[in-house]
């Protein structure tokens, strides 16, 4: 079983930043895709980022929406994934969740096992 804790979301103005952490605890993974998605309130879970990793390399995806001013990183030493927001626009205002599978992962939630319980970012106009 792997827990995955998200932190540091808030309020923020639009165009400022936030950056979001994701640790996890449990049966950790060598090769394993760590992943970001969102939900609006109303809105289906959208994805946001992706970072697949494993002894012979790594990939890294983003939604259309976030290209340019979200990135993704890790750390795998500490079993962290970061998701830095950067322009932050009033649209991106969401609860944020980390996500984790132990293969190569999409971009639909229901490729992940793991989830976080949700972190909100708010950005004010």
């Amino acid at each position: 079983q792997v827990q995955l804790v998200e932190s540091g979301g808030g309020l923020v103005q639009a165009g400022g930043s936030l950056r979001l952490s994701c640790a996890a605890s449990g049966r950790t993974f060598g090769s394993h895709t760590m992943g970001w998605f969102r939900q609006a309130p109303g809105k289906e879970r959208e994805f946001v980022a992706l970072s697949w990793s494993d002894w012979s390399g790594g990939s890294i995806d983003y939604a259309d929406s976030v290209k340019g001013r979200f990135a993704i990183s890790r750390d795998n030493a500490k079993n962290t994934v970061y998701l830095q927001m950067n322009s932050l626009k009033p649209e991106d205002t969401a609860v944020y969740y980390c996500a984790a599978v132990r293969r190569k992962g999409g971009v639909v939630a229901a490729d992940y096992d793991y989830w976080g319980q949700g972190t909100q970012v708010t950005v004010s106009s």
